[in-house]
């Protein structure tokens, strides 16, 4: 063997006595843990015999003298076997947790009986909770141990990720509970704000510090809904269902990984891994891409909390976290004649840097993306369901839709408002692709994307234009002259310069706003003909909507007799509307500009207004991109804002 390598060259040689050396360890520790597996096989053998003689001979633990089994069925039997292999487990992986984090684990205290064994303790709701949760691996952060994101959950990340989500729900269900000092009444606009020095005083970080740069927000809201606690519990642990409620709110949503279903036959212990993108309509806020685990608990019959959090600090994450989601979410409670009464938390921290000037008092303030918007969401969906499943028609509804073309209706304006969305957010929803146009004004966000094999919209090259804009109007009057068809006229192009007419309605709610309509617009000569738009209204305490679409005559037949309505191509155009946050540059009454003017002045109130086209630019979706058509767009955005300002008196 040297006289062969002696002609190699150094290197090469070196190379191979590594592999050597690397292959015999390797070798060496193969057979050392094979030895220790048949230690361990031994062992665990000489135990099942010493257990087997046990049950043979069983001795009664009060008096040392033989015990006389009763008669215990073989599920029990089963039962207690699946215990003492599970303590073991248990005591396994609080020893494998150790070793990574370099301090000693302790389980969790064992439950007495099985009416025990739900996750957490079974308190009153409206009560202090009689003992807290102990956690198997304390209340600290844990910045050291990291999960990568492109495997999934281990039996070590899943006491990891036990452990954050009982963390969670204890600070969930404290903060829903505990009034002041905690939460206090804002003066100006009558909410709950958060005592951040009282918070800290009272909870220790969860997910660890607030990263440089980021803000904070938090708010709560209480209501009451039209839903018992276990619908709305099954449709929070859905993330089809919870997309499908809170549609507005959010863009995309999917489970990554179910770590438990719950716990006899219900959502009780439910603990799963969630991402979604939360949205405000508005192209100057950027969608909020989140992960977290969601995790469901009944605190006592009829009261149940779900609760979510970010698992950033534990799971790595291949995108930059611009956003964290601290524990959020609702405590529901069941009430008479199938209401729940609900009380929501939201408390998130996010850099503030990526969201415009326009829209930081609003987020600030916990209005954007808090605890008011989605209660309000929830009982205005609530509602419409609640309305859709009756069986009395509403007095306000045109009583020639028949009930499958109701629904066949709602649908298409669903996906329509959907659509309107995410053109104005640009979430993965559809694959956009932003235009840094130089002929476009600052505000105004200009994408494209084609469509192609897509049923529901028209072939072609879609150019979606959207801008936010600040008027000193309020939110509901601005809701009103928007939705009204009378009016429309002032503001849209596709009015033909005269009235519309209603053709039918579909009352969503007890408000007048929220519905669904067919509009017509008059043909002003022989040369044009009937256009028929498709609109949808809706308005909640925490902002409104109105979405229109042209739509073809024939396919609206079909679709009010209850046909498909998958098959009817439009492109969505409307206007969102949310009230401005406090803090906001609207104007002072006395004539002052800034909003933090002294001297007693009151800022007037006013909405920030979000208008959002799209457009077929080109039927074929191979064809490129002009800059007339996107002069044309922006154009066309600049002038509905400047109509809509004239029309309400605000040009100034």
């Amino acid at each position: 063997m040297y006289v062969f390598c002696k002609n190699l060259p150094l290197m090469v040689f070196i190379h191979f006595k590594i592999w050597g050396l690397f292959f015999f360890f390797q070798t060496q520790l193969e057979r050392h843990e094979n030895s220790l597996l048949r230690q361990e096989n031994d062992k665990l053998r000489a135990e099942n015999m010493s257990i087997r003689d046990a049950m043979r001979n069983p001795i009664c633990t009060n008096c040392g003298g033989p015990a006389i089994i009763g008669d215990m069925s073989l599920e029990e039997q089963h039962l207690r076997i699946e215990n003492a292999r599970l303590k073991d487990e248990l005591d396994r992986v609080c020893a494998l947790a150790g070793k990574f984090l370099g301090r000693p684990i302790t389980g969790p205290p064992l439950p007495n009986s099985s009416l025990e064994l739900g996750v957490g303790t079974n308190g009153t709701f409206g009560t202090t909770m009689a003992t807290t949760t102990t956690l198997p691996l304390g209340h600290d952060a844990l910045p050291t141990m990291v999960v990568p994101s492109n495997r999934p959950a281990t039996t070590l990340d899943r006491s990891m990720f036990l452990e954050l989500a009982l963390a969670a729900m204890d600070e969930l269900v404290k903060m829903a509970q505990t009034d002041e000092p905690l939460w206090i009444k804002n003066i100006e606009g009558g909410r709950e704000m958060l005592n951040h020095d009282e918070y800290l005083r009272t909870f220790t970080p969860c997910i660890g510090l607030k990263p440089n740069g980021f803000v904070t927000e938090a708010s709560r809201e209480t209501g009451v809904v039209i839903i018992n606690s276990l619908a709305l519990v099954e449709t929070l642990m859905d993330s089809n269902r919870w997309a499908e409620m809170f549609h507005c709110m959010i863009a995309r949503t999917s489970t990554t990984d179910v770590i438990s279903n719950g716990m006899g036959g219900t959502r009780n212990g439910a603990l799963q891994l969630m991402n979604a993108e939360l949205q405000i309509l508005s192209p100057l806020v950027p969608v909020r891409e989140v992960s977290f685990l969601r995790f469901c608990k009944q605190h006592a019959e009829g009261v149940w909390a779900v609760v979510d959090v970010s698992i950033d600090t534990i799971k790595e994450s291949t995108t930059f976290v611009t956003c964290r989601r601290l524990p959020s979410g609702c405590v529901v409670q069941d009430m008479p004649n199938g209401y729940s009464k609900v009380i929501w938390v939201e408390h998130a921290e996010y850099d503030e840097s990526q969201v415009h000037q326009l829209y930081r008092p609003l987020l600030s303030s916990g209005v954007g993306f808090g605890a008011q918007r989605w209660v309000a969401t929830l009982q205005r969906q609530c509602e419409c369901l609640a309305i859709l499943m009756s069986s009395t028609v509403p007095t306000r509804d045109h009583t020639a839709i028949t009930a499958s073309g109701r629904r066949s209706m709602l649908k298409l304006a669903q996906r329509m408002t959907d659509n309107f969305c995410a053109g104005v957010c640009a979430s993965t929803v559809h694959k956009w692709n932003k235009l840094n146009a130089g002929n476009v004004d600052e505000d105004v966000r200009v994408m494209t994307r084609k469509s192609i094999d897509d049923p529901g919209e028209p072939p072609g090259i879609v150019l979606s234009a959207a801008t936010s804009v600040w008027l000193p109007v309020s939110p509901q009057r601005l809701f009103d002259f928007l939705r009204d068809e009378r009016l429309r006229s002032e503001w849209d192009i596709l009015s033909n310069g005269g009235p519309m007419q209603e053709m039918a309605h579909i009352a969503k709610g007890q408000d007048h706003g929220n519905c669904v309509s067919l509009l017509r617009a008059s043909a002003m000569n022989a040369n044009q003909s009937s256009m028929l738009i498709l609109q949808e209204t809706c308005i909640d305490a925490a902002g409104s909507l109105v979405v229109y679409a042209p739509v073809d005559i024939p396919a609206m037949h079909v679709v009010m007799n209850g046909g498909d309505s998958a098959y009817v191509a439009l492109l969505p155009s409307g206007f969102a509307i949310v009230p401005d946050g406090p803090g906001s540059h609207g104007p002072i009454s006395n004539g002052h500009v800034n909003g933090n003017t002294g001297g007693g002045s009151s800022r007037v109130g006013g909405s920030l207004l979000t208008v959002a086209f799209q457009i077929l630019v080109n039927s074929l979706p191979t064809a490129k991109l002009t800059v007339e058509s996107v002069e044309t767009v922006n154009n066309l955005i600049s002038c509905t804002v400047q109509k809509i300002k004239a029309a309400l008196q605000c040009e100034s």
